[in-house]
């Protein structure tokens, strides 16, 4: 977790700064300059007035991860954009539920959000996190809870005596004078992955929170991988050890979203599972959720709709029929044009086209620089709306006119 400032934080640990925060409404942003000036022309003290702002505006951010819950937090910057989203964290907390852990030691829990959720399910808690300002808003975000206790200390300087359950979410980025910069390399994590590991080898009940792009090469024996997304976005890969982990699963896709959850895994290793043929682009094109792409498990889901992928190295499929389904996409098909520039600006002045959406997968054509070379540098508000698909073909690259199409899910 970067380290915080206590300014943004210190003000509001007073019984002023606390009521202040509370009297506000919701944060409007084109509000806030008249807001500070009426704050302090009534005596408030700047550094308070800029605080209980910053506040308002990341409470106001925050309801996108924890609902209501927000209006009652603490929160700095980089911890809400580190943060786990509520119902994801109810996710983790339902496994070490199912394990039967007691007491679970959560390290480098930022502003709480794992613990919160562990907490509410009567799991006895302690919150460990190095940095002093983010320990102080998880002390006040956790107050509720009787069960958690909130401990400032190294994550890998506590005593585990009397936990069967640890919950890790290693810090991923540095912070120096210019920024902050995000790490690749597991061992570089704080703490590491080698140190993950040597918690499970005690045998105790242990999940991680890695960055979704980890490498399936990086991903240790003997663990489930779960990847997750949420309306479309993937935010994690979770490591699950010994008890956590479920029998015979060893990589899955979560998929959130309106609908619900739904949930693709497989007992294979990274590099085994179904083979799914390779065959025309026709009916239609279904473009897989980010978390099947990340674990692997395109080829399933193209099987499963009776689909075959449109080439083994590209990660979109093809299927005859129209299928609802929460872990693709799906387009229709209606023409398959080679990738030459001449020929695609024909098909837009045929077709009338003032406005491109363009995707692409196993190109490196840029999106952006391709729909000002189509349409002119700009789109015609009398022009008819498509979409393009970019993609390869074995050596030949593609452009495939598609229709979106709305199911159920979507």
């Amino acid at each position: 977790m970067a380290e915080a400032s206590p300014d943004q934080i210190a003000p509001l640990l007073t019984t002023e700064g606390w009521e202040l925060l509370a009297s506000l409404g919701p944060y409007n942003e084109a509000e806030s300059f008249s807001l500070n000036a009426e704050l302090r022309k009534a005596g408030h003290p700047a550094e308070l007035v800029s605080a209980v702002l910053t506040q308002s505006r990341l409470r106001t951010k925050a309801e996108a991860k924890f609902g209501e819950f927000a209006r009652q937090m603490l929160f700095t910057q980089a911890g809400l954009e580190q943060a786990t989203r509520l119902n994801v964290a109810a996710r983790h907390a339902e496994r070490f539920v199912k394990a039967g852990a007691s007491h679970v030691a959560d390290l480098g829990c930022g502003l709480g959000a794992d613990s919160m959720a562990l907490a509410s399910m009567d799991i006895k808690v302690t919150a460990v996190e190095r940095d002093e300002t983010t320990a102080a808003c998880a002390t006040i975000n956790l107050m509720a809870f009787p069960h958690a206790t909130v401990v400032h200390a190294d994550a890998t300087a506590i005593s585990l005596d009397g936990v069967d359950g640890v919950w890790l979410d290693p810090a991923r980025r540095t912070t120096s004078t210019s920024g902050t910069k995000r790490i690749w390399d597991p061992e570089d994590f704080s703490p590491p992955l080698s140190y993950v590991e040597s918690l499970a080898a005690s045998g105790r009940a242990v999940g991680v929170k890695m960055g979704p792009g980890m490498p399936h090469d990086s991903i240790p024996k003997g663990c489930e991988a779960q990847w997750v997304s949420v309306g479309g976005d993937v935010t994690e890969v979770s490591l699950w050890f010994n008890r956590v982990a479920r029998p015979g699963i060893r990589r899955s896709a979560l998929v959130l979203g309106p609908q619900g959850a739904a949930e693709i895994n497989s007992a294979e290793d990274f590099d085994g599972g179904p083979v799914a043929g390779v065959g025309p682009v026709e009916g239609f094109l279904y473009e897989p959720d980010g978390a099947v792409i990340r674990a692997g498990l395109v080829a399933d889901v193209a099987l499963r709709l009776g689909g075959h992928l449109v080439d083994e190295h590209i990660a979109y499929f093809c299927a005859p029929e129209l299928h609802d389904t929460p872990f693709a996409r799906a387009y229709r098909v209606l023409e398959v044009m080679p990738y030459n520039i001449k020929t695609l600006k024909t098909w837009v002045r045929a077709n009338g086209i003032g406005v491109l959406d363009i995707k692409k997968r196993g190109t490196a054509v840029t999106p952006e620089e391709l729909r000002k070379q189509l349409l002119g540098g700009g789109k015609s508000r009398n022009g008819r709306t498509a979409t393009l698909v970019l993609t390869r073909i074995g050596e030949e690259r593609v452009a495939v006119a598609v229709e979106p199409v709305t199911t159920g899910r979507a």
